[in-house]
């Protein structure tokens, strides 16, 4: 197998339909008048969570663009590694949705946050596991890619592996906070992405 160009598309169709499930879980009011008004401004946990949650979806999908950018083909592991990521950005929505629902109570929402959280250090792992097995497989990577300075990324860009398990504690403690920790992840990861020397030049076979 060493079409990646498919992988890829099936991919970003998978990203497409659960950036766009956010938006689908606020409910519209069925309020009017000025009841309206203050049905809006009741909802804004689903504000939150939806701002957060499409940072975190969009990032994803940025860099797991950058990965498959680095590559030269797939083979039948990546596509199944890939597959089970695809699996925890389909489900993210309902966390997403779980956790604007219950925000406002603590209890309900600490246990809403362990769910958020623990979808995401699932992430961080499979995702991770996905770039050790690619640098380890260097058939699979583009051959103008700097084998040794992509294997070396694999530490920086893992952090999640290390900061996501933190946050589910966080959750216990502080709904508010992991959200806020979640955010500012997504943001550390839309700078600190793949950058490898010879990136710029290394793209799938048959790339425009």
């Amino acid at each position: 197998m060493s079409n990646s160009g498919r992988v890829e598309a099936f991919s970003d169709g998978v990203f497409a339909i659960a950036i766009t499930l956010l938006i689908l879980e606020i409910r519209v009011p069925e309020e009017t008048g000025h009841k309206l008004t203050e049905a809006l401004a009741h909802q804004w946990p689903s504000y939150l969570a939806y701002i957060v949650s499409f940072l975190v979806i969009g990032v994803m999908w940025v860099n797991h663009h950058a990965l498959f950018g680095h590559l030269a083909k797939v083979d039948r592991t990546l596509v199944f590694l890939n597959l089970l990521l695809l699996m925890v950005v389909a489900a993210l929505p309902w966390p997403t949705a779980l956790l604007a629902e219950h925000l406002r109570n603590t209890d309900d929402a600490r246990i809403a946050g362990v769910i958020y959280s623990g979808l995401m250090v699932v992430h961080a792992l499979i995702y991770g596991g996905i770039w050790w097995y690619v640098t380890r497989r260097r058939q699979l990577l583009n051959p103008r890619v700097d084998v040794e300075a992509a294997r070396a990324t694999r530490i920086r860009f893992n952090l999640g592996v290390l900061v996501y398990p933190a946050t589910v504690g966080l959750a216990l403690v502080s709904p508010w906070a992991m959200l806020t920790v979640h955010g500012l992840l997504a943001v550390y990861y839309a700078f600190n992405h793949l950058a490898i020397p010879g990136s710029e030049q290394a793209k799938p076979e048959g790339a425009s």
